[in-house]
Protein backbone atom coordinates (compact mmCIF):
# COMPACT_ATOMS: atom_id res chain seq x y z
CA UNK A 1 0.00 0.00 0.00
CA UNK A 2 1.44 3.53 -0.88
CA UNK A 3 2.29 5.93 1.81
CA UNK A 4 -0.81 8.25 0.96
CA UNK A 5 -3.13 5.34 0.95
CA UNK A 6 -1.95 4.19 3.91
CA UNK A 7 -2.61 7.56 5.55
CA UNK A 8 -6.13 7.49 4.26
CA UNK A 9 -7.08 4.10 5.50
CA UNK A 10 -5.95 5.28 8.98
CA UNK A 11 -7.88 8.47 8.78
CA UNK A 12 -10.91 6.51 7.31
CA UNK A 13 -10.32 4.28 10.35
CA UNK A 14 -10.22 7.03 13.19
CA UNK A 15 -13.43 8.48 11.43
CA UNK A 16 -15.35 5.39 11.59
CA UNK A 17 -14.14 4.66 14.90
CA UNK A 18 -15.18 8.56 16.04
CA UNK A 19 -18.85 7.50 14.26
CA UNK A 20 -18.93 4.47 16.41
CA UNK A 21 -18.66 6.33 19.50
CA UNK A 22 -21.18 8.94 18.14
CA UNK A 23 -23.96 6.03 17.82
CA UNK A 24 -23.18 4.31 21.23
CA UNK A 25 -24.18 6.75 22.94
CA UNK A 26 -28.08 6.01 21.70
CA UNK A 27 -28.71 3.54 25.19
CA UNK A 28 -27.33 6.48 27.06
CA UNK A 29 -29.90 9.21 25.37
CA UNK A 30 -32.89 6.67 25.48
CA UNK A 31 -31.99 6.35 29.21
CA UNK A 32 -32.42 9.94 29.70
CA UNK A 33 -35.05 11.10 27.54
CA UNK A 34 -38.75 10.20 28.58
CA UNK A 35 -40.56 10.18 25.45
CA UNK A 36 -41.97 7.47 23.09
CA UNK A 37 -39.84 5.86 20.78
CA UNK A 38 -41.09 7.23 17.56
CA UNK A 39 -41.29 10.44 18.80
CA UNK A 40 -37.47 10.38 20.05
CA UNK A 41 -36.95 8.69 16.53
CA UNK A 42 -38.77 11.90 14.90
CA UNK A 43 -36.77 14.59 16.94
CA UNK A 44 -33.31 12.33 16.18
CA UNK A 45 -33.84 12.70 12.46
CA UNK A 46 -35.14 16.18 12.27
CA UNK A 47 -32.08 17.85 14.23
CA UNK A 48 -29.50 15.21 13.08
CA UNK A 49 -30.58 16.20 9.42
CA UNK A 50 -30.47 19.86 10.21
CA UNK A 51 -27.16 19.81 11.41
CA UNK A 52 -26.31 17.69 8.83
CA UNK A 53 -27.34 20.31 6.49
CA UNK A 54 -25.18 23.14 7.77
CA UNK A 55 -22.17 20.63 7.39
CA UNK A 56 -22.82 20.66 3.96
CA UNK A 57 -23.73 24.52 3.62
CA UNK A 58 -20.22 25.01 5.80
CA UNK A 59 -18.55 22.49 3.48
CA UNK A 60 -19.82 23.71 0.26
CA UNK A 61 -20.24 27.46 1.00
CA UNK A 62 -23.43 27.52 0.60
CA UNK A 63 -23.78 25.54 -2.81
CA UNK A 64 -26.30 22.81 -0.64
CA UNK A 65 -28.77 22.53 -3.47
CA UNK A 66 -25.46 21.95 -6.10
CA UNK A 67 -24.16 19.00 -3.66
CA UNK A 68 -27.23 17.76 -3.45
CA UNK A 69 -27.61 16.46 -6.84
CA UNK A 70 -24.51 16.14 -7.17
CA UNK A 71 -25.14 12.55 -5.12
CA UNK A 72 -27.07 10.90 -7.95
CA UNK A 73 -29.13 7.98 -7.33
CA UNK A 74 -26.72 6.30 -5.44
CA UNK A 75 -27.03 8.94 -3.45
CA UNK A 76 -30.88 8.73 -3.11
CA UNK A 77 -30.88 5.40 -2.77
CA UNK A 78 -28.08 5.47 0.17
CA UNK A 79 -30.70 8.30 2.05
CA UNK A 80 -34.07 5.74 1.19
CA UNK A 81 -31.77 2.33 2.84
CA UNK A 82 -30.39 4.51 5.76
CA UNK A 83 -33.73 5.56 6.64
CA UNK A 84 -35.57 2.25 6.61
CA UNK A 85 -32.50 0.57 8.17
CA UNK A 86 -33.48 2.96 10.98
CA UNK A 87 -36.55 1.75 11.05
CA UNK A 88 -36.51 -1.96 11.00
CA UNK A 89 -33.95 -1.59 13.45
CA UNK A 90 -36.08 -0.20 15.94
CA UNK A 91 -38.77 -2.73 15.05
CA UNK A 92 -36.54 -5.51 15.52
CA UNK A 93 -36.33 -4.95 18.88
CA UNK A 94 -39.84 -4.65 19.32
CA UNK A 95 -40.47 -8.26 17.77
CA UNK A 96 -37.25 -10.12 18.62
CA UNK A 97 -34.99 -10.31 21.59
CA UNK A 98 -32.12 -7.83 21.87
CA UNK A 99 -29.58 -10.55 22.02
CA UNK A 100 -30.80 -11.75 18.42
CA UNK A 101 -30.66 -8.41 17.37
CA UNK A 102 -26.93 -7.44 18.57
CA UNK A 103 -25.46 -10.83 16.93
CA UNK A 104 -27.70 -10.35 13.51
CA UNK A 105 -26.03 -6.76 13.47
CA UNK A 106 -22.69 -8.45 14.05
CA UNK A 107 -23.24 -10.08 10.56
CA UNK A 108 -22.68 -6.67 8.72
CA UNK A 109 -19.13 -7.21 7.80
CA UNK A 110 -20.36 -10.39 6.72
CA UNK A 111 -23.04 -8.73 4.21
CA UNK A 112 -20.90 -5.84 3.31
CA UNK A 113 -18.09 -7.93 1.92
CA UNK A 114 -20.33 -10.35 0.22
CA UNK A 115 -22.02 -6.96 -1.43
CA UNK A 116 -18.33 -5.54 -2.01
CA UNK A 117 -17.43 -8.40 -4.04
CA UNK A 118 -20.61 -8.52 -6.30
CA UNK A 119 -20.70 -5.07 -6.86
CA UNK A 120 -17.56 -3.58 -6.27
CA UNK A 121 -15.09 -6.69 -7.36
CA UNK A 122 -13.89 -6.00 -4.33
CA UNK A 123 -12.26 -8.64 -1.95
CA UNK A 124 -11.18 -8.01 1.37
CA UNK A 125 -7.91 -9.46 2.71
CA UNK A 126 -7.29 -12.13 5.29
CA UNK A 127 -6.48 -9.86 8.50
CA UNK A 128 -9.74 -8.37 7.85
CA UNK A 129 -11.98 -11.18 7.63
CA UNK A 130 -10.44 -13.51 10.61
CA UNK A 131 -11.00 -9.81 12.46
CA UNK A 132 -14.89 -9.68 11.79
CA UNK A 133 -15.18 -13.40 12.29
CA UNK A 134 -13.36 -12.69 15.48
CA UNK A 135 -15.89 -9.16 16.40
CA UNK A 136 -18.72 -11.10 15.53
CA UNK A 137 -17.41 -14.43 18.14
CA UNK A 138 -17.55 -11.34 20.56
CA UNK A 139 -20.76 -10.13 20.43
CA UNK A 140 -22.26 -13.79 20.28
CA UNK A 141 -20.62 -14.31 23.54
CA UNK A 142 -21.92 -10.74 24.74
CA UNK A 143 -25.64 -11.88 23.58
CA UNK A 144 -25.22 -15.42 24.77
CA UNK A 145 -26.72 -15.11 28.13
CA UNK A 146 -29.74 -13.69 26.74
CA UNK A 147 -30.35 -15.62 24.12
CA UNK A 148 -33.79 -17.64 24.35
CA UNK A 149 -35.57 -18.00 20.79
CA UNK A 150 -36.18 -15.02 19.11
CA UNK A 151 -39.38 -14.48 16.83
CA UNK A 152 -39.28 -14.61 13.01
CA UNK A 153 -40.29 -11.47 12.15
CA UNK A 154 -38.03 -9.87 14.12
CA UNK A 155 -35.15 -11.77 13.33
CA UNK A 156 -36.20 -11.11 9.73
CA UNK A 157 -36.55 -7.15 10.11
CA UNK A 158 -32.87 -7.58 11.72
CA UNK A 159 -31.26 -8.89 9.03
CA UNK A 160 -32.94 -6.76 6.42
CA UNK A 161 -31.52 -3.88 8.63
CA UNK A 162 -27.67 -5.00 8.27
CA UNK A 163 -28.63 -5.67 4.63
CA UNK A 164 -29.93 -2.35 4.31
CA UNK A 165 -26.96 -0.92 6.01
CA UNK A 166 -24.51 -2.97 4.30
CA UNK A 167 -25.50 -1.58 1.00
CA UNK A 168 -25.21 2.16 1.79
CA UNK A 169 -21.77 1.29 2.80
CA UNK A 170 -20.84 -0.30 -0.38
CA UNK A 171 -22.52 2.54 -2.04
CA UNK A 172 -20.58 5.28 -0.28
CA UNK A 173 -17.62 3.04 -0.98
CA UNK A 174 -18.37 3.34 -5.05
CA UNK A 175 -18.40 7.08 -5.21
CA UNK A 176 -14.86 8.12 -3.66
CA UNK A 177 -14.96 11.34 -5.50
CA UNK A 178 -18.60 12.18 -4.25
CA UNK A 179 -19.70 13.55 -0.62
CA UNK A 180 -22.44 11.64 0.52
CA UNK A 181 -22.89 14.12 3.69
CA UNK A 182 -26.27 15.08 1.85
CA UNK A 183 -27.38 11.97 0.86
CA UNK A 184 -27.38 10.91 4.71
CA UNK A 185 -28.58 14.15 5.45
CA UNK A 186 -31.65 13.13 3.26
CA UNK A 187 -31.77 9.84 5.56
CA UNK A 188 -32.37 11.74 8.71
CA UNK A 189 -35.32 13.81 7.47
CA UNK A 190 -36.55 10.78 5.40
CA UNK A 191 -36.27 8.83 9.11
CA UNK A 192 -38.68 11.66 10.69
CA UNK A 193 -41.09 11.48 7.89
CA UNK A 194 -41.62 7.92 7.60
CA UNK A 195 -42.36 8.04 11.63
CA UNK A 196 -44.29 10.81 11.99
CA UNK A 197 -47.58 9.32 11.66
CA UNK A 198 -46.78 7.53 14.89
CA UNK A 199 -45.39 10.26 16.61
CA UNK A 200 -46.32 13.01 19.19
CA UNK A 201 -44.00 15.60 18.55
CA UNK A 202 -45.69 18.76 20.49
CA UNK A 203 -46.07 16.36 23.27
CA UNK A 204 -42.46 16.59 25.05
CA UNK A 205 -41.21 18.53 27.85
CA UNK A 206 -38.34 21.52 27.88
CA UNK A 207 -36.01 19.60 29.54
CA UNK A 208 -36.52 16.77 26.98
CA UNK A 209 -36.30 19.05 24.13
CA UNK A 210 -33.07 20.01 24.49
CA UNK A 211 -31.80 16.31 24.89
CA UNK A 212 -33.42 15.73 21.83
CA UNK A 213 -31.47 18.48 20.20
CA UNK A 214 -27.97 16.84 21.60
CA UNK A 215 -29.36 13.50 20.57
CA UNK A 216 -30.12 14.21 17.23
CA UNK A 217 -26.79 16.39 17.35
CA UNK A 218 -24.47 14.27 18.71
CA UNK A 219 -25.70 11.09 18.17
CA UNK A 220 -27.22 10.86 14.67
CA UNK A 221 -25.74 13.70 12.47
CA UNK A 222 -22.62 13.17 14.16
CA UNK A 223 -22.51 9.46 13.62
CA UNK A 224 -23.27 9.91 9.73
CA UNK A 225 -21.34 12.59 9.27
CA UNK A 226 -18.31 10.82 10.25
CA UNK A 227 -19.38 7.63 8.79
CA UNK A 228 -19.82 8.86 5.09
CA UNK A 229 -16.44 11.11 5.73
CA UNK A 230 -14.92 8.17 7.00
CA UNK A 231 -16.14 4.92 4.19
CA UNK A 232 -14.92 6.04 1.20
CA UNK A 233 -11.47 5.62 2.37
CA UNK A 234 -11.23 2.52 3.77
CA UNK A 235 -12.99 -0.81 2.20
CA UNK A 236 -16.51 -1.42 3.07
CA UNK A 237 -15.88 -4.73 5.15
CA UNK A 238 -13.47 -2.64 7.25
CA UNK A 239 -15.92 0.42 7.45
CA UNK A 240 -18.38 -2.14 8.49
CA UNK A 241 -15.88 -3.88 11.39
CA UNK A 242 -15.26 -0.95 12.68
CA UNK A 243 -19.02 -0.02 13.19
CA UNK A 244 -19.27 -3.31 15.57
CA UNK A 245 -17.90 -0.88 18.25
CA UNK A 246 -20.73 0.52 19.05
CA UNK A 247 -21.89 -2.48 20.87
CA UNK A 248 -19.57 -2.95 23.76
CA UNK A 249 -19.09 0.85 23.71
CA UNK A 250 -22.75 1.39 24.48
CA UNK A 251 -22.20 -1.02 26.78
CA UNK A 252 -19.53 0.80 28.58
CA UNK A 253 -21.53 4.06 28.87
CA UNK A 254 -24.39 2.87 30.68
CA UNK A 255 -22.44 0.93 32.76
CA UNK A 256 -20.57 4.79 33.54
CA UNK A 257 -23.74 6.72 33.73
CA UNK A 258 -26.10 4.48 35.51
CA UNK A 259 -23.97 2.11 36.98
CA UNK A 260 -25.79 -1.07 35.38
CA UNK A 261 -22.54 -3.04 35.82
CA UNK A 262 -22.52 -5.84 32.67
CA UNK A 263 -22.16 -9.14 33.32
CA UNK A 264 -18.83 -11.69 32.78
CA UNK A 265 -19.84 -12.50 29.35
CA UNK A 266 -20.11 -8.99 28.30
CA UNK A 267 -17.07 -7.76 29.46
CA UNK A 268 -14.70 -10.14 28.08
CA UNK A 269 -17.11 -10.16 24.18
CA UNK A 270 -16.62 -6.56 24.48
CA UNK A 271 -12.97 -7.14 24.88
CA UNK A 272 -12.79 -9.28 21.71
CA UNK A 273 -14.80 -6.98 19.52
CA UNK A 274 -12.42 -4.11 20.79
CA UNK A 275 -9.04 -6.57 20.13
CA UNK A 276 -10.58 -7.57 16.80
CA UNK A 277 -10.65 -4.04 15.49
CA UNK A 278 -7.77 -2.95 16.53
CA UNK A 279 -5.72 -5.92 15.32
CA UNK A 280 -7.37 -5.18 12.09
CA UNK A 281 -6.18 -1.73 11.56
CA UNK A 282 -2.88 -1.82 13.31
CA UNK A 283 -1.41 -5.56 11.99
CA UNK A 284 0.94 -5.01 8.72
CA UNK A 285 -0.27 -6.24 5.25
CA UNK A 286 1.28 -7.55 2.49
CA UNK A 287 -1.02 -5.83 -0.38
CA UNK A 288 -4.79 -4.26 0.53
CA UNK A 289 -7.13 -5.07 -2.71
CA UNK A 290 -8.13 -1.68 -3.91
CA UNK A 291 -10.88 -0.55 -6.01
CA UNK A 292 -9.88 -0.28 -9.96
CA UNK A 293 -11.39 3.60 -9.55
CA UNK A 294 -8.30 4.43 -6.73
CA UNK A 295 -5.89 4.25 -9.48
CA UNK A 296 -3.56 0.67 -8.99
Amino acid sequence: MSPSRNRAAWLGSLLLAASAVAYSSAGFYTRLIEVDAWTLLFWRGLFGGLFLVGMVAVRERGRVVPAVRAIGRDGLLIALCSALATVCYLNAFRLSTVADVMVIDATIPFVTAGLAWLILGEREDRITLLATFAALAGVAVMAGPAIAGGRLLGDLLAFAMAVLMSLVLVLIRRNPGVSMVPAVALSAFLCSLIVLPFAQPLSISAENFGLLVLFGVSQFGLGLLLLALGTPLVSATRGALIGTLQTPLGVLWVWLAFSEAPGAATLIGGLVVMAAVVADVVLPRRRRHALATDGD
